[in-house]
């Protein structure tokens, strides 16, 4: 909860990494409150009110799981909905000339989204979520301290630089509403 709202405030991009692990987290729990109280939040140094707080924010996103049907799989609407905001910065950042190292670094990172899409990725989902799914993969690889190719790590650097592009034009968007054109 702490980490995810300085998160948001700083780097949109991260926010929505770690948020797909809280979902994951959670469904690691079978999605039981309890369960999270007793066995993760338990263990961080936290006051009892901020341990209390947690479990709130837990709870919240539990029921959100529930009632939106993502409780197996699938993404809660308010990560969705950051989701569909990235995207559309994306698809407006490459129609306007004023902004052509977003453009060079989309083109140098177009082949890796054709390839993870030839590769089994969802055809339906944008290019920016495609390159958040690989983001979010390495991190889970990583995080079970499982190799990467050097290929797939010449990826992942490519994808990061222009992940890493966006969500500095959406954070400057916030601040002050980019010129398109």
């Amino acid at each position: 909860m702490y980490i995810s709202q300085d998160l948001r405030k700083k780097n949109i991009a991260e926010y929505l990494l770690y948020m797909w692990q809280v979902e994951d987290t959670i469904r690691a729990f079978d999605c039981s409150l309890s369960r999270i109280v007793r066995e993760y939040i338990s263990r961080f140094d936290y006051t009892e009110e901020q341990k209390e707080d947690m479990a709130d924010w837990y709870g919240y996103l539990i029921r959100m799981m529930n009632e939106e049907g993502c409780r197996e799989s699938g993404h809660l609407q308010i990560n969705r909905v950051t989701m569909m905001q990235l995207d559309e910065l994306h698809k407006r950042l490459l129609g306007s000339t004023r902004f052509p190292f977003y453009n060079a670094e989309y083109y140098k990172v177009l082949p890796f989204i054709v390839e993870l899409r030839n590769r089994g990725a969802d055809k339906t989902e944008s290019e920016v979520e495609t390159c958040f799914n690989s983001l979010y993969g390495t991190m889970m690889l990583r995080l079970q301290n499982k190799q990467i190719s050097p290929d797939t790590a010449h990826a992942v650097k490519e994808i990061t630089t222009l992940v890493g592009m966006l969500n500095d034009y959406y954070l400057k968007d916030k601040e002050t509403p980019l010129e398109f054109e």
